[in-house]
């Protein structure tokens, strides 16, 4: 089968960028007071006992899975790019990280306590939103929660250069109440939902950042 130009492109673009992008990101966290407080809501729900491992969807190089470790949470990484793995595991050696899409993971049904998808859906197409959400609903367990950070808007920006390279990767915002639309869709129950003004390193041209609490229902 013939892969989706999306993927590939996307996949070549954080291939050429892995190694810089791993360094200017690498303290990002440290001034997002906000940003922390979500993922400490999440690691809160996810480390009851007996709950299942987590993923952290386009992991890059691995700092939100770092981070989720650090807060107790038993979580691997995947991601799209190899060279974004082959940093994350020389950068966090301890840690378990595969290649892998979102589209269509290589996890079994009903097999993961919680999910992470820091900012690793801005590159999806929106009409394929949906097979994103239903794969998340598949692998989550019953009772299992989901985190979920995006660009808020209703746009595209085309990149021809990022993170000192040049590139070619499309960067969607997404409108709030059409990301919770297609995740109840999908089976997913939006929790709660932070979404707040950029920062100044943000301005102007990130705008309002979104993240989404969710969990697929014990019934579903």
């Amino acid at each position: 089968m013939t892969e989706a130009t999306y993927l590939h492109t996307t996949r070549t673009a954080y291939d050429t960028v892995a190694v810089d992008y791993e360094r200017l990101v690498r303290d990002e966290l440290n001034t997002k007071p906000l940003d922390r407080a979500m993922l400490v809501a999440f690691s809160e729900l996810v480390q009851a006992p007996g709950t299942r491992p987590v993923a952290d969807l386009g992991c890059g190089p691995g700092r939100i899975t770092a981070h989720l470790r650090s807060l107790g949470v038993e979580a691997f990484g995947i991601d799209l790019s190899p060279e974004m793995i082959a940093v994350a595991r020389r950068t966090h050696p301890g840690l378990r990280f595969e290649e892998g899409s979102m589209t269509a993971l290589d996890l079994e049904d009903n097999s993961l306590g919680g999910i992470v998808a820091w900012y690793s859906t801005v590159h999806t197409p929106p009409e394929l939103l949906p097979t994103v959400f239903a794969e998340c609903h598949r692998v989550l367990a019953p009772g299992g929660h989901m985190l979920l950070a995006f660009k808020v808007g209703d746009r595209l920006r085309h990149l021809d250069q990022a993170y000192g390279h040049e590139l070619s990767l499309d960067v969607y915002w997404m409108s709030p109440d059409h990301i919770a639309d297609l995740m109840s869709e999908a089976g997913l129950v939006v929790d709660a939902r932070l979404i707040r003004e950029p920062d100044e390193r943000e301005k102007p041209r990130q705008g309002r950042q979104a993240f989404f609490l969710a969990h697929r229902p014990q019934s579903s």
